[in-house]
């Protein structure tokens, strides 16, 4: 049984009422401050993010691209100037960077001789000779000597480009590990029939005529498709090999020196040196006193200079070394179709190329 207690007269008791009776809660100013900082965190990283990104895809490629000067060697306050020409990477359309230190040579009354840096496995047949035409073009517009430097690769393509020295002496020098040569044609054909009839895929195109679809990789190639195509390489491997007698008078003299040279076969430089593919092993610094020389200067009054992209927004944001890794604005769904396209290569590769330039 419970018993009520009533206080004695006179007593005051103290009324216990809970806490949260009668009251509604706000967010303290404290709690508003960190949601407002919070969301303002997550904003400017969003939008960091987004710059980053537009950045890697290559803002700049809206504006025409440019290069810029960076001091190599000897004089950097010498009015005269030898410019170190870069060509890295596989060779597609020609356009790109290699093409903007040619117009730069071009326009720049002060570069009075050339080197040519080559680091190239090759590529497109036409690129190829893009390349080489304006090289060629800049060399007797601007009557300066050009010099070729080959670092670890200047083969099939990159040896095409090489031409550009025409008939100056002494005007090819490969490293001691350079591998160089490759000297032929290539149309890369997938026959993946046998895959294809697996899948239960099967081409079922409509075309004007039979030829029109030759080189389907979803059927074996036939004899008539496989006797057009191989005319189409033997052409290119025509003008390559008359490229090559072009710029190295030797073959000129004996063709058949040429002809035992040009299988696709890649070789050393102690062994591109002993057949007349190139003339000296050495360094770049070597092609630069070369070109130093024929160009009639004084060593000590040259600035040897060499050519730099632009720097672009990735570069600034990410450094030059990370953002060159990042894809280019360019792989969509062009580069499936373009690798898709039969077209003749100087290249020393066993994979399709399925990439675009950008360079």
């Amino acid at each position: 049984m419970m018993s009520s207690f009533n206080p004695p007269e006179g007593v005051v008791t103290a009324q216990v009422i809970p806490q949260d009776q009668g009251r509604s809660y706000r967010p303290s100013t404290l709690g508003r401050t960190l949601v407002i900082v919070f969301l303002g965190l997550f904003l400017m990283g969003s939008l960091f993010v987004n710059v980053l990104l537009v950045a890697a895809l290559g803002l700049s490629g809206f504006e025409p691209s440019k290069v810029r000067e960076k001091h190599f060697s000897h004089n950097s306050s010498a009015s005269d100037k030898v410019a170190i020409l870069s060509l890295e990477g596989l060779i597609l359309d020609g356009e790109g960077f290699a093409k903007d230190q040619i117009d730069q040579v071009m326009k720049d009354e002060s570069v009075k001789a050339a080197v040519l840096r080559v680091d190239s496995p090759g590529g497109t047949v036409t690129g190829s000779d893009y390349i080489l035409h304006h090289l060629k073009k800049m060399r007797s517009e601007r009557d300066i000597p050009v010099v070729v430097s080959m670092g670890s690769i200047a083969a099939s393509g990159g040896y095409y480009v090489s031409m550009a020295v025409g008939d100056t002496p002494r005007s090819i020098f490969a490293e001691p590990t350079t591998w160089t040569g490759s000297i032929g044609v290539i149309i890369p054909h997938y026959d993946a029939a046998e895959l294809a009839a697996k899948l239960g895929i099967k081409e079922d195109s409509v075309a004007s005529h039979r030829l029109k679809g030759m080189g389907s990789f979803l059927r074996p190639m036939t004899e008539e498709e496989r006797a057009i195509f191989q005319q189409l390489v033997e052409d290119s491997f025509s003008r390559f090999k008359e490229i090559v007698r072009d710029g190295r008078p030797r073959f000129r003299q004996k063709p058949e020196e040429l002809d035992k040279l040009a299988t696709g076969q890649v070789f050393t430089a102690q062994q591109a040196k002993d057949s007349g593919l190139v003339d000296e092993i050495g360094f770049l610094e070597d092609a630069v006193d070369r070109a130093i020389e024929l160009a009639g200067l004084d060593p000590q009054e040259v600035n040897v200079i060499r050519y730099r992209r632009e720097p672009t927004l990735a570069d600034l944001f990410l450094g030059e070394t990370m953002s060159a890794r990042l894809p280019h604005a360019e792989w969509d769904w062009r580069v499936l179709f373009d690798a898709a396209v039969p077209r003749p290569f100087y290249l020393f590769s066993r994979l399709p190329v399925l990439v675009d330039s950008g360079r």
